[in-house]
């Protein structure tokens, strides 16, 4: 029920009221009394008008009818109360320092436990132990202290401190102490930065002195045993442990590294307990169903949860399968204020809440003041037994306050006078206040002492602690850094006996399977292909590619949208009775005994966050090959902060291996700007490839262009094989899916065949007959050699760069060695001058291998493709006039 369909009562009705009466007061409060709680631990806002409420509360604050509260709430064990006792109640269990948004759920079962369990734990005056108090305020002290320590040893330092939002500290420890007993054995936290070296050093056992010579500048790596690290600033250290709890209990900790795009990290939390559930075979990949026992826990700010669009996108992706994890806690640290910006309704946000868009995906909030300690781990109580019954997402809206501006060097004052004049007023911080309320001063001091000595201990251990580096360990081991040396090449090829077996599995389905009637021929000439040994397509190449990976024990996880089949409809490894509209994955039922398997997901439309979460995933297990694929090539502009801040320094920054591979449809079809073009450009600039000396395998990722099935499939096997992983940039094709001259033989993928990153002119066969050697990469190799056919010009090789990161330059040495009457070396490419691989070969080319390139191609243009046809065809006449004149 709805706050606004409850009408007012009159208030010259008499106080006789009947129990319907008591039930409407109730539900006011269940659905409105979110909107009177005492949230703001600074009072800037300290009226209550409880004439807001749709009904008058004069005569319940009056009456003395006795009523049996056991009708109308879980509050109170007494089976008899006074009506105004019942009001007050219910404005301390709804209207406090705690309260809760629940009666926009659609389920009306799901409002009724709410409300019971609500009224159980925040109504029933939940006690606390003497003990329990002391811990609390040992918490509390132990992270002011820890902020006042820092102040006085790095004064210089941003920290971004979690003072004014100790009770952070709070939250996390009743969790880690708690979810235990719900079946939770690991939990995933991404947050940003306010706060999180509180949350290392106090709860995550990080070292005090790492942090310490960070702060001074030093690595938090080992650099003498890993290769290229540049790490990251202060406040986006990471770490896993395992917490002991109790004799009997214990929990593995993830704090996840963070960017600066703070929000960024949510959806990765995600996609790493899904992950980490594939690695453990549990939650939605063992046998039992029950719920995911890896809890994800992301922590925002207030301005960020309300403002960035990846929280909604990864809020949508909550209850999708394949992408579900069965409920996340969202812990929202409200400053009241984003940057600088106040959150007040009109400046920081336009709803009511920083928490609103919890709602789309029909989740509940509890709001609650951050100066109530006891009020907070109520709070992580509820979301706990929440989450573990509905495997929903739940938001703990923490009120709080900044101590100081956007970081410890920021002056506030300019733009927030008001609230820092009531900050800088305060006679006592948080953990000061509820300290003195539950231990003794001898107690505190002696806590103090403890605490600081311990600060001073590691503080005193800067010069001589030695960093162990983890970033191999459990299911990384056997994995390592690649190689700064050479470019190893690795054996992919598979017997042809085994592709043939793969090969008719991948198109098997159960007899009363309804198959489309358009798939019969398309499935069937798979198996012809791989009989006969020719014409083996880019489709059927993937399928085994994947199949036989899943052969050797691998897991694939391919997600995009409508990856099942394909964006162009050639994919089809995932089925679709056209009866019952059950699912089929053929690939899935290579055996009985079969230990890998490809969970196919087709995905939201979105990249952003579902890019993120493939990168969460992929970065659980070295023997997972996640792939995403855009719908075109241009989609991950969407994602353009995911490729910047994780795929293409997450190892540089964190030591974080991945094979995560990205497919990316690309080609100038005269489609018109968009959907032209995969900017591989773009890539090719966040390479760390050298200009002017040759690569090595120690590269933050490949960038392939391949213009064969075969190629394709040994580049994706080639991410499993190898000993170290690396981020995979493909760039696909569209027409080339059914090209007649696009296809490979048998030959291709067995008997100790690779990835070969450049390739000759297949046609040429005397080398000294050619004058002009025309390097190129991609679909455009296929317009200029059916141009070359029709002129007959026999003068020009075509040379293929397949793999363009690292830049192949010992292979492409040895085509400019072959050809030694060439006079005239071009690099020609359907992309625009200022795009594609121009600007990146051409520096190598000329500082590696000495040699002049001439370009032929489009000029350069704002957009990826014009949107005129006649233009297009023109640009086209123009390159192959430029190669083929006489």
């Amino acid at each position: 029920m709805q706050t606004n369909n409850v009408k007012k009562l009159s208030k010259n009705k008499s106080n006789d009221k009947s129990s319907l009466d008591v039930h409407k007061l109730v539900d006011t409060f269940r659905c409105g009394g979110h909107l009177l709680s005492r949230l703001d631990p600074l009072s800037l806002n300290e009226s209550r008008n409880w004439d807001v409420l749709p009904i008058e509360l004069t005569h319940y604050e009056t009456s003395d009818q006795l009523i049996d509260p056991r009708e109308f709430v879980n509050i109170s064990g007494n089976n008899s109360c006074k009506v105004k006792d019942l009001l007050s109640l219910l404005k301390e269990t709804y209207s406090g320092n705690i309260s809760i948004e629940f009666m926009h759920l659609n389920d009306a079962n799901e409002r009724q436990w709410i409300a019971n369990k609500w009224e159980h734990i925040v109504g029933n005056d939940t006690i606390f132990s003497l003990d329990d108090k002391k811990r609390l305020a040992m918490d509390l002290l132990k992270s002011e202290l820890f902020d006042q320590f820092l102040t006085k040893k790095f004064s210089s330092v941003k920290r971004y401190g979690g003072e004014g939002a100790e009770t952070m500290i709070t939250f996390f420890e009743h969790i880690f102490h708690e979810s235990c007993h719900h079946g939770v054995t690991d939990i995933v936290i991404g947050m940003p930065h306010r706060g999180r070296l509180n949350l290392l050093t106090n709860s995550l056992n990080y070292p005090p002195v790492m942090l310490f010579q960070k702060m001074l500048g030093k690595s938090e790596f080992n650099l003498q045993e890993l290769n290229g690290i540049t790490g990251d600033v202060l406040s986006h250290l990471f770490t896993s442990i395992d917490r002991r709890i109790d004799d009997n209990n214990k929990v593995h900790i993830i704090l996840l590294p963070n960017p600066s795009h703070l929000e960024a990290i949510s959806p990765v939390v995600c996609g790493k307990a899904r992950g980490k559930a594939m690695t453990k075979q549990v939650g939605p990949y063992g046998q039992t169903g029950d719920i995911l026992p890896i809890l994800g826990i992301q922590v925002h700010g207030d301005a960020a949860f309300s403002g960035q669009g990846i929280i909604m996108e990864t809020l949508a992706m909550a209850n999708v399968p394949h992408y579900s994890v069965d409920g996340s806690i969202h812990l929202i640290v409200n400053n009241q204020i984003g940057y600088t910006t106040p959150g007040q309704l009109n400046h920081g946000r336009s709803s009511v809440y920083c928490s609103d868009a919890l709602k789309i995906i029909d989740s509940p909030c509890i709001h609650v003041n951050g100066g109530d300690p006891e009020s907070v781990v109520k709070a992580a109580q509820f979301a706990l037994e929440y989450r573990h019954k509905f495997r929903k997402d739940i938001a703990i809206d923490l009120v709080c306050y900044r101590q100081w501006g956007h970081n410890e060097l920021d002056d506030p004052t300019f733009t927030n006078p008001i609230m820092y004049s009531k900050i800088h007023s305060l006679d006592m911080t948080i953990p000061q206040k509820y300290s003195n309320q539950v231990l003794t001063k001898e107690e505190q001091k002696a806590i103090v002492d403890e605490y600081t000595g311990f600060l001073n201990k590691n503080f005193q251990e800067i010069d001589s602690y030695k960093v162990k580096n983890t970033n191999f360990n459990g299911v990384w081991n056997g994995i390592t850094m690649a190689s700064d040396k050479t470019i190893t090449r690795w054996d992919t090829s598979v017997l042809p006996e085994i592709l043939y077996y793969i090969c008719g599995k991948s198109i098997e389905t159960p007899k009363e399977f309804n198959l489309h009637q358009n798939l019969n021929k398309v499935l069937n000439d798979r198996i012809n292909r791989i009989k006969e040994g020719v014409k083996i397509d880019w489709a059927t190449a993937e399928a085994l590619a994947f199949g036989s990976l899943l052969y050797q024990g691998f897991n694939v996880r391919l997600s995009g949208q409508d990856v099942g089949r394909g964006t162009f409809s050639q994919r089809h490894v995932m089925l679709v009775d056209q009866k019952s509209g059950d699912t089929y994955i053929p690939l899935n039922h290579l055996n009985d005994n079969q230990k890998g398997f490809i969970e196919v997901c087709n995905s939201i439309l979105s990249e952003e966050a579902v890019l993120a979460y493939e990168w969460g995933h992929s970065i659980d297990n070295p023997n997972n090959l996640v792939v995403w694929e855009a719908q075109f090539g241009d989609f991950f502009n969407g994602a353009q902060i995911i490729f910047d801040t994780f795929i293409s320094s997450g190892e540089a920054k964190w030591g974080l291996s991945t094979a995560l591979t990205l497919l990316l449809p690309h080609g100038m079809d005269g489609a018109g700007p968009e959907h032209s073009s995969a900017r591989i450009e773009r890539f090719l600039q966040m390479s760390d490839s050298k200009e002017s000396s040759v690569d090595s395998d120690h590269i933050n990722w490949s960038i392939v262009n391949p213009t064969t099935p075969a190629q394709y499939f040994h580049v994706l096997r080639r991410q499993l094989i190898r000993n170290y992983r690396k981020p995979l940039i493909v760039i696909t094709p569209k027409i080339l899916l059914r090209h007649p001259s696009c296809v490979s033989t048998i030959n291709e993928f067995i008997d100790s065949t690779f990835f070969r990153p450049v390739l000759s002119d297949p046609i040429v066969t005397n080398q000294s007959d050619i004058k002009t050697v025309v390097f190129c990469s991609g679909k455009h190799y296929y317009t200029l050699s059916k141009e070359r056919e029709d002129r007959n010009a026999k003068h020009i090789a075509l040379v293929r760069l397949e793999e363009l990161c690292p830049f192949p330059a010992n292979e492409v040495l040895a085509q400019l060695l072959a050809y030694k009457s060439a006079k005239d070396f071009i690099w020609s490419q359907e992309e625009h001058q200022n795009m594609g691989a121009w600007s990146y070969v051409r520096p190598r080319f000329d500082d590696i291998l000495n040699c002049k390139l001439r370009y032929v191609g489009r000029p350069s243009l704002c957009a990826p493709a014009v949107g005129i046809g006649e233009l297009h065809k023109k640009e086209i006449t123009d390159i192959i006039d430029n190669i083929f004149k006489k």
